[in-house]
């Protein structure tokens, strides 16, 4: 019988996913398909207990239930658990597991084209759920320096705070991050900043980035934002967030089949959907 997989989220018809992992099951002979589910707010409990009943092989889950699923799961990976979000979901013997695949396919994409991380001082701008994920990641990695800017200062501190991992971190407001982006050998933006209807506005000033740092957007539609385009026209490299959407497919994808698919086709395929 052909195995169903899902994302759910609210909107959802923009996902990419289906596309990406329906060309995975045909690429690899399996007998399985992913659909999208728009679940609105309020209804994802009825929408859990319905896939559950009709025995869902796994899915995803995006905003905004990343959060308000756990309590309707019946296990959670420890690494999800400490940084409060669930984005992959497995059903092993009619358990529902949930996972977190957001922080650790960011790294993965990242040290394809940044590697040996461990001894950089990195800064990540943003405080929100993605900026989560990738910091208690990168702390549990052991990062040698993580620290963090946002524009409300006390979002920052409470990531530090409930991380479980240690980690030498400082938080710092858009304008002090401004004036010490010299220190710093990796940048990670995780703001909306970049994206409609704020295609052109800057989360914080690169006047001061180095040229000999790398600098990351995890957003990918556009492929290149303003942030990326300042950044690339002070020499820095720069990397968009089409690996960490792709390496955090895979790894969901490893765990509903055990096979680690190939990424570079997922990219070719996300780029013809994006048209590019």
């Amino acid at each position: 019988m052909k195995k169903l997989f899902a994302v759910l989220g609210d909107p959802i018809a923009h996902s990419m996913s289906p596309a990406m992992h329906n060309d995975l099951f045909s690429i690899y002979g399996m007998d399985a398909h992913y659909h999208p589910f728009h679940v609105k707010r309020g209804s994802l409990e009825e929408a859990i207990k319905g896939l559950k009943a009709i025995g869902i092989a796994g899915f995803n889950i995006t905003v905004p239930h990343k959060e308000t699923i756990i309590p309707l799961l019946d296990e959670i990976d420890p690494l999800a658990k400490s940084i409060g979000a669930v984005n992959t979901v497995v059903n092993v013997n009619g358990k529902l597991i949930g996972y977190n695949t957001d922080g650790s396919g960011y790294v993965k994409g990242l040290i394809e084209e940044f590697p040996l991380i461990n001894d950089k001082n990195v800064l990540i701008i943003g405080a929100g759920g993605a900026a989560r994920a990738i910091y208690f990641t990168m702390a549990e990695a052991g990062v040698r320096r993580v620290d963090i800017s946002n524009r409300t200062v006390s979002k920052a501190e409470v990531i530090v705070e409930e991380c479980p991992y240690a980690a030498n971190s400082n938080v710092y407001g858009m304008n002090e991050a401004e004036n010490i982006l010299g220190e710093y050998d990796l940048i990670i933006q995780t703001t909306p900043k970049g994206m409609a209807p704020d295609s052109f506005e800057l989360p914080l000033s690169l006047h001061n980035l180095n040229r000999d740092t790398f600098v990351s957007d995890i957003i990918y539609n556009p492929l290149e934002t303003k942030f990326l385009g300042e950044a690339k026209k002070k020499g820095a490299r720069i990397q968009n967030g089409l690996n960490m959407f792709v390496f955090q497919g895979a790894l969901a994808f490893e765990k509903w089949t055990g096979i680690f698919p190939e990424t570079s086709r997922m990219k070719a395929n996300i780029l013809t959907q994006l048209g590019g």
